[in-house]
């Protein structure tokens, strides 16, 4: 070992430890019970094995141990969004389509453009913009990448103040937050506006957030670090407090997270009653919240209890990601005579519209990469179900044909989420809000009382 360092060799790194020992010491604090004169004897974290701890020390360690299972927060309150609970109907392991035969492919097709029959093919367009916006979109330092993420979130706020819900008095939610990029959009368009509130919603650790550039405004920005599927808004206290109507966002909200998104805006928010169970509430709630709900403007006065959601704006991403399970339309397929089965092919076959069938890469539009990552079929690693699907269909589709079937699937997937909305009292739309050159996820999902 180098002098004034460790004695231990570390046989995975093929090399001594670098640490200091203590003064008259030969290991470090990591490695002493390796020491010959053992005055405290050093064992396991029992929390985390990869890491020692003074034996006589362990009570102490334990309650400061970064392994320790943290408090939870009042708002999170355990599947609370996670929909189905009857174990009888939730899926089992499904083979991959790459595994099917060319006939049992061909009946999946046939049901599904039966089912698609009728959908809103293609969506229209409404490709807007906001003017603040308008600086950071002619700043010539953009790259590529910063301006795709630019106009995407200028067409956003553009569909946002076209349903007039940039406005006073309301509090933003931002599922999949991220860095936070479109709130601070947001909190830019509403600056001299008075009581706005920002909630970030973000389960992950995240860097170089964006937060920090609102602390001296009077805009308020808060995150919490929850699942969406166990977050329940009716307990968040600044929300409890202040009674704001609420906006929920989203931009590329992947998979399953806007259907728990959903449904955490649409039932656990909006129908639970004080007094009310946690797992009753959204069930006993529904009957309720499909009468109030048309009604809204009115509720928001005269009812405490039960705050309204003033919209929901999400731009939908990553259906390949989605879950039965989470899923807020199974009952729109079940009246089709679809069930789990058939969703889960639909869900993997949607990944045609966007993966490009691995042919052109070069010709394929840009990914839609950055600070705020989306998760394309295309990003999957080699080996997937993606890539040797499209191996195994080689000859049994075109590529168009491939890329139309992701489309209906998608449609398909998403018309069940209208539905979910439209059952609840909202007006729901889907439209694509930026051009496929920009982002091949470029579906919005739009949802007023």
């Amino acid at each position: 070992p180098r002098q004034r360092r460790c004695g231990f060799f570390v046989a995975r790194k093929r090399r001594f430890c670098r640490m200091v020992p203590a003064a008259g010491r030969r290991f470090c604090g990591e490695h002493g019970q390796h020491e010959e004169v053992k005055e405290r004897k050093r064992i396991p974290c029992p929390l985390d094995h990869k890491h020692t701890v003074y034996e006589d020390q362990l009570q102490k360690h334990l309650k400061r141990c970064n392994s320790r299972e943290k408090p939870k927060p009042v708002y999170f309150v355990q599947d609370i969004n996670a929909g189905l609970k009857d174990a009888a109907e939730t899926p089992g392991k499904q083979v991959p389509i790459s595994s099917l035969s060319k006939e049992e492919l061909e009946n999946l097709i046939i049901k599904l453009r039966k089912a698609s029959h009728g959908l809103e093919q293609p969506l229209k367009e409404q490709i807007l913009s906001h003017q603040a916006l308008q600086d950071a979109l002619n700043d010539p330092k953009n790259g590529e990448s910063a301006s795709k993420h630019l106009k995407q979130q200028a067409s956003i706020l553009g569909n946002m103040e076209k349903l007039h819900l940039l406005g006073p008095g309301r509090c933003f939610v931002e599922f999949g937050a991220g860095r936070g990029k479109l709130s601070h959009w947001v909190a830019a368009a509403l600056q001299n506006v008075e009581n706005v509130h920002f909630l970030l919603v973000e389960r992950a650790t995240t860097r170089f957030k964006v937060d920090g550039k609102h602390k001296m405004r009077d805009s308020a920005f808060e995150r919490l670090q929850v699942d969406i599927q166990h977050l329940c808004l009716n307990k968040v206290p600044s929300l409890e407090k202040k009674k704001l109507p609420v906006v929920g966002v989203g931009k590329h909200l992947c998979g399953a997270a806007t259907d728990l998104a959903l449904r955490c805006l649409v039932e656990s928010y909006t129908a639970c009653c004080d007094g009310e169970s946690e797992e009753s509430a959204p069930k006993r709630c529904r009957s309720a919240e499909t009468e109030v709900a048309p009604d809204t403007s009115a509720a928001e006065g005269s009812r405490d209890d039960c705050r309204p959601v003033a919209g929901i704006v999400i731009a939908l991403c990553c259906h390949h990601k989605c879950d039965w399970t989470h899923y807020v339309g199974r009952e729109f397929f079940t009246a089709l005579g679809l069930g789990p089965v058939e969703f889960h092919y639909f869900q993997r076959m949607s990944s045609w519209a966007t993966c490009g069938m691995r042919e052109a890469p070069a010709t394929a539009p840009a990914r839609d990469e950055g600070d705020e990552e989306t998760h394309d079929a295309a990003d999957e690693p080699p080996g997937s179900e993606t890539e040797s699907g499209s191996a195994a269909l080689q000859g049994v589709l075109s590529v168009e044909e491939r890329k139309e079937i992701g489309q209906l699937c998608k449609r398909l997937i998403d018309h069940g989420r209208l539905q979910y909305l439209e059952q609840r009292g909202y007006r729901a739309a889907l439209q694509h809000y930026t051009q496929p050159a920009v982002s091949l996820e470029n579906v919005l999902l739009t949802a007023v009382p």
